[in-house]
């Protein structure tokens, strides 16, 4: 008898990735392509269902072994699988988990990207054992999900646990979400470039304008750490203060979650964690009330893009044990 197997679906508003996988978490076959821009959500269906048709070949997979399909959606998905909004990308209202269920006959399951990149590093990356997770994941924005006693904390409409928009700064910059001082407005990536360019235009060198090589290239994660290797005193000052933000942050969610590990990933952190993590567990452990509590670890993430994926995967698990 052929191996039983999930299929585990990132949608991303610059790209959807697919894999197929097994129960105990082994990558049968996969593949990706870039999310149609613009696109209707019935477009969108269409890559979907040919991306699950072309890791099926790939594998040399049938549907009688599929077990089920887990989506990662960013935006907000509530507890029966309706996506109620994305902003970056057009499935709001958009019945996708019935449209694919019916096309390939099997259980069908939705969340928030960002759960389920928690629940992936809970099932095999960074945050195996724990039961108590707080996840921050600062990328262009910064994105956050919280795990209680083993069970992501979704809230009334699934759209708990926005971490990014937590209001660490009274009076503070304003944010994407309209609110001014959010941590997303202080540490994410456009948060960052903002600073960066203000200071240049104030008069200020870095190197980062050479790594560039135009004022209208975003500065990337990439840029920022070729600059902070390069000890650009800009960015390096910018970053330290991202670093101790972002401590102070993870400060304020232990207060309120008592967590066992905050697990930190997104793109800030796969290319500057060397220089940022130190940072914020100075920051952090400089905290006196938790001194003689508890020990709660911050640690990156290990599976980086795939997250996403196995959590998609953990969840259709832990749908089709209820």
């Amino acid at each position: 008898m052929k191996q039983k197997y999930f299929i585990g679906i990132d949608v991303g508003g610059t790209k959807i990735a697919i894999a197929a996988i097994s129960p105990s978490g082994i990558i049968l076959s996969r593949t990706k392509a870039s999310t149609p821009p613009q696109s209707k959500p019935n477009a969108i269906l269409a890559l979907i269902i040919k991306l699950i048709e072309n890791v099926l070949d790939e594998g040399q997979l049938s549907c009688e072994q599929l077990n089920g399909i887990g989506i990662g959606v960013p935006g907000i998905v509530n507890k029966q699988n309706h996506i109620l909004a994305t902003p970056n990308i057009n499935l709001a209202n958009f019945p996708l988990c019935n449209k694919i269920s019916k096309k390939f006959h099997t259980n069908v399951v939705a969340g928030n990207d960002v759960n389920l990149g928690l629940l992936g590093e809970q099932w095999l990356g960074a945050g195996r054992k724990a039961k108590n997770i707080i996840g921050l994941f600062p990328g262009t924005g910064v994105g956050g999900a919280i795990m209680i006693n083993g069970k992501i904390l979704l809230g009334a409409q699934g759209a708990a646990a926005e971490l990014g928009h937590t209001i660490i700064c009274l009076d503070g910059p304003k944010c994407s979400c309209g609110n001014r001082g959010c941590l997303e407005a202080l540490t994410g990536r456009w948060a960052i470039e903002r600073d960066i360019r203000l200071s240049l235009k104030q008069g200020r060198k870095s190197i980062i304008t050479k790594l560039t090589n135009a004022k209208s290239t975003p500065i990337k994660s990439k840029f920022l750490k070729a600059a902070l290797k390069a000890k650009d005193p800009l960015i390096t000052e910018i970053m330290t203060k991202t670093g101790h933000t972002l401590g102070q942050a993870c400060i304020t969610m232990r207060h309120i979650f008592n967590p066992e590990l905050i697990i930190l990933g997104g793109g800030v952190i796969e290319a500057c964690g060397g220089f940022l993590l130190p940072l914020i567990n100075k920051t952090f452990h400089a905290d006196p009330f938790f001194v003689k509590i508890d020990k709660c670890k911050i640690v990156t993430s290990k599976l980086g893009d795939d997250a996403t994926i196995f959590g998609a995967v953990a969840l259709v698990k832990s749908s089709k044990s209820l």
